[in-house]
């Protein structure tokens, strides 16, 4: 099949964390669809707006192609290496480490099931285009993005989200405008875990809440009350841990903090 003819005028401009967990966020053509490394993986909003995200092992160099009809437009990105660092976490249940009881596994099933679905929230719009905020008030980071756990002696995944420290029942706030695709209160790793669709598969996660305030379908606007942190599910102390998503990649949410195209 004959590709698209490249536009004299690239109207494919984008601004953002050119780094492993960033993202940059971009305009073009009304609905054009977004390629990443020549694979289609979003559509451009009504106004144009997208986001693309780069996972904790993003290549060095990644190339974003915009089309639209007969026109064609390509950018290619250099992404830097991200700094991540190994922690220890020592004293958890070992069954919250290695599950092993049947009925336990049966339950962490059910529960993957209903994140996935949620995860596959594509609400149209960008709500992502004025950035994040931060969900708490009082910010302070007891554990960085992206780092190695090594979970009772286990090496584990790495960890793929901020963890801010506050007193239990401190409010949690929406950094942006979303849809809540999952609001659960007692799931087994997360305990209360909310799920919010900022446009495009852009999902935020906010893990441990000892309390939810929304609910699933609900349409949120920037600074409404999500919640309120806890010490739930896989937790040594109250704190929430807050992820974020793009098409089943990893991104560090902190680093979308203050972005802002315009």
């Amino acid at each position: 099949m004959q590709r698209p003819a490249r536009a004299r005028s690239s109207p494919l401009n984008t601004s953002g964390r050119r780094v492993q967990g960033g993202q940059v966020i971009g305009q073009t053509w009304p609905r054009a669809v977004i390629f990443v490394d020549g694979e289609a993986l979003t559509s451009a909003s009504a106004d144009g707006w997208f986001i693309v995200g780069f996972d904790r092992d993003a290549p060095a160099s990644v190339r974003i192609e915009a089309r639209e009809g007969t026109r064609a437009a390509e950018a290619v990105l250099t992404i830097a290496r991200g700094e991540f660092a190994t922690s220890r976490i020592d004293g958890l249940p070992q069954s919250t480490v290695t599950p092993d009881d049947p009925e336990l596994l049966a339950r962490i099933q059910r529960e993957a099931a209903l994140k996935a679905a949620a995860y596959a929230s594509r609400a149209d719009g960008a709500h992502f285009r004025d950035g994040f905020d931060w969900p708490l008030d009082d910010i302070r980071v007891s554990s960085a993005w992206g780092g190695q756990r090594v979970l009772n002696g286990t090496p584990a995944r790495p960890h793929y989200g901020v963890d801010l420290a506050a007193p239990e029942g401190t409010a949690i706030r929406a950094p942006a405008a979303g849809l809540v695709t999952l609001a659960q209160p007692a799931m087994h790793f997360e305990g209360g875990l909310v799920l919010i669709d900022h446009g495009q598969g852009l999902i935020s996660a906010y893990l441990h809440q000892s309390r939810l305030d929304v609910s699933e379908g609900q349409t949120l606007r920037r600074g409404d009350l999500i919640g309120a942190v806890g010490a739930t599910g896989r937790a040594t102390g109250p704190h929430l841990c807050w992820r974020l998503r793009w098409r089943d990649r990893n991104l560090d949410p902190s680093l979308l903090v203050g972005a802002s195209r315009s």
